[in-house]
Order: structure tokens, then sequence, then C-alpha cells
């Protein structure tokens, strides 16, 4: 009998056009399941079945809301999991009381257009038709509730990454003039540290040796465990925090009432004291370019960049490590100082009478 459990449901294997087709019972009832086998068996002896999917009865709102409970919270990480259901908003907007076999690729390139028009980014647009794009793709491979993915023919938007901002000591000076004290913090830490945001805000003294003067940040992709030394300004930081550390927070940056610091309050008074400064446009991530920016221009090893900023791969960094004019000033000089020694060479050779090139 071609009946047989995939966990607690029992599942139907048969031949149809010369074809092996699965389909389930959607019943943990094995006598059920047979009953529902051999009436599928008669309809297909006598041509009255034909291959349905449950994406004919599915909407786009049913399959992402099973794939965001299913997959995204499940597998990916809790910053990666919230911004998946952001980008969901949109596309439910759009797509959500479709049924999935009426969505076509002519509707994603309308849904791109219509996303143009309200001015989003072309990194968020593409954000969310990669989200988009994998949904289906669970949905044929695990749930078999469709056969094509329609995403996979629809081109990307063309996004410019080569972002080059990073601040001068002098725009830095301006920037902490601007910024309230507790903001002058964090804005320190970050350009000493490279970190992110939520991995400022997420610090907790668990993670910090001040003795060994490093600190602890677990990757949240790969959940590994990355330590990292400290500048002697990071340490100043610390220690000074350390003096006020409360003691029902384990928290190292911390809002008025002990909790941790809501990331969108620091973004909304970054953008003032950068507009106060008068140094716009300058976000918040551009520190963490500051930070590489700095050390490139300190002429430490790419290599070392990479792992104390954590980057994947060299080429990410490249993105980052901007050279300033004056710190490749000391490359091009490199060509004088060869010149000079020739032609030192050359008046020392002449004046002893002895042929240089031989």
């Amino acid at each position: 009998m071609g009946l047989f459990k995939r966990g607690q449901t029992w599942w139907i294997r048969f031949t149809y056009k010369g074809r092996q087709i699965r389909k389930s019972t959607e019943t943990n009832d094995k006598k059920l399941a047979e009953r529902i086998y051999h009436k599928l068996l008669g309809e297909v002896a006598e041509g009255k079945w034909f291959e349905r999917l449950p994406g004919e009865e599915k909407t786009f709102r049913e399959m992402m809301e099973k794939y965001l409970v299913e997959h995204s919270a499940r597998n990916k990480a809790k910053t990666s999991h919230i911004r998946d259901k952001s980008l969901a908003n949109h596309l439910l907007k759009y797509f959500g009381d479709l049924n999935l076999v009426e969505i076509t690729p002519k509707l994603i390139s309308e849904y791109k257009t219509k996303r143009r028009e309200e001015k989003a980014a072309p990194k968020t647009i593409n954000n969310e038709l990669i989200l988009m794009g994998h949904t289906f793709n669970i949905g044929i491979r695990e749930w078999e509730w469709v056969k094509e993915n329609p995403v996979s023919r629809i081109s990307k938007e063309k996004v410019d990454n080569l972002i080059e901002r990073w601040l001068t000591f002098e725009e830095e000076e301006k920037l902490l003039a601007a910024s309230p004290g507790w903001l002058q913090e964090i804005i320190t830490f970050d350009v000493e540290t490279g970190l992110r945001l939520g991995e400022i805000l997420n610090l907790q003294w668990t993670q910090v040796d001040l003795f060994r003067r490093t600190i602890s940040i677990l990757e949240q992709k790969n959940r590994g465990k990355d330590t990292l030394p400290l500048s002697k300004t990071a340490m100043e930081i610390l220690k000074a925090r350390a003096k006020v550390r409360h003691i029902r927070s384990n928290y190292v940056f911390l809002n008025r009432v002990a909790g941790k610091i809501n990331a969108r309050n620091v973004i909304r008074a970054f953008h003032a004291a950068v507009k106060k400064a008068g140094i716009s446009p300058c976000r918040f991530h551009d520190l963490r370019h500051t930070f590489a920016t700095r050390l490139v221009q300190a002429g430490e090893d790419i290599y070392a960049v990479q792992k104390l900023g954590r980057w994947k791969n060299i080429s990410m960094v490249m993105r980052y490590a901007h050279h300033h004019p004056e710190s490749l000033r000391s490359g091009i000089e490199a060509l004088d100082r060869v010149r000079e020694k020739i032609s030192t060479n050359l008046a020392q050779s002449n004046k002893e009478g002895v042929n240089p090139n031989s």
C-alpha cells in the first residue's frame, strides 16, 4: 500500500502519468488515511483526478505567516526575525489576500514600481524581494504548496554600496560637543571599537574583562564568540561606567531607569546632534566606517582591520577602510626616496670614477 508516515501524519504515494506523486492526507488516523487513499486511486483510474496544489487555495498571507512562525522565528537571530516582520508588512499590503497561484512576475514587477514611487530605497526593495523569494522556496521545497517561484524571474534593483563617509577628528569634536553626555560615551565607544549599535546597547558586564582589557561579542548569525582588545579610550569609558554600575542591571550603557537604551532614542538624538554640529549627512553606522578608516590610515594591516571589525572577508573591509589623501602621501613619497637614492649613488660613482652599471 502506498501509505507512509512523516512525523505523525500519513502520506500517500502513487503514480500519475508516469510520475511519482506524494500527497499528505493531513491526518494521523491510519484508517481514515486508507479511505482517502482508495478514493484517490479510484479517481485516478476513472480519470477524474487532476493534480492540485494547496497554493490554489492558500493566500500569500497564510504562507508568509507560516514562514515567519515556522522558519524565521526558529532559524534566524532575533534582530533578523524582527526585520523579516517589518519587510513582510509591505509585502502583505500588496499580495496578502491573493492566492499563491495568482502571484505572477508581472504583479511583482508592478510592486517594485509602486515601492519606487513610495521612495523606498533600492536595498529595501531588494530585501523585500529576497524575503518573498525565500518564502516561496520554502513553500516549494518543504510544504509543497506551490511548484514555481515567481520571484526568481524578477531582476533586483541596482544598489550603490560605495558610501564613503567617515568622520575627521574635527568633525568628531563638533559632534561630541553637540551631543548630551550619555550619547557622547556611546559615540566615542563606537569609534574606538567599531561595534554595531545593537552590540553596544546589548553589551553586558559579563562580556567585559577589565583585567585583560577585552570584550566578548556573540555573533548572532554563526553563534560564535569573538574576544576583542580595547583601546585606552574605550577602557576609560568602561572604567567610568563601572564606577556607577547599577546593582539591578547588567547592561553597560543604561537609560534613566537602569534598563536597556532604546536604539530609536539613540538614532533620534544622534541625528539631532549631527544637525546641530553641521556635519550632515552622517549616519550612526558611519562611526563604524570611521573606526576602520582610522586603522588603515594608521598603517594597520588590512587583515587585522578585518578581524577587529569582524567583517566576513577583505572585500567588505575595503568598502569601509577609506584612505585619506594624506595617509597615502608616505606611499607616493617612496618614489622620491628611490629617485634620491639613485641620484646619490650616481653622483658618488662619478666622483670615484666607477661605472654605476658595472
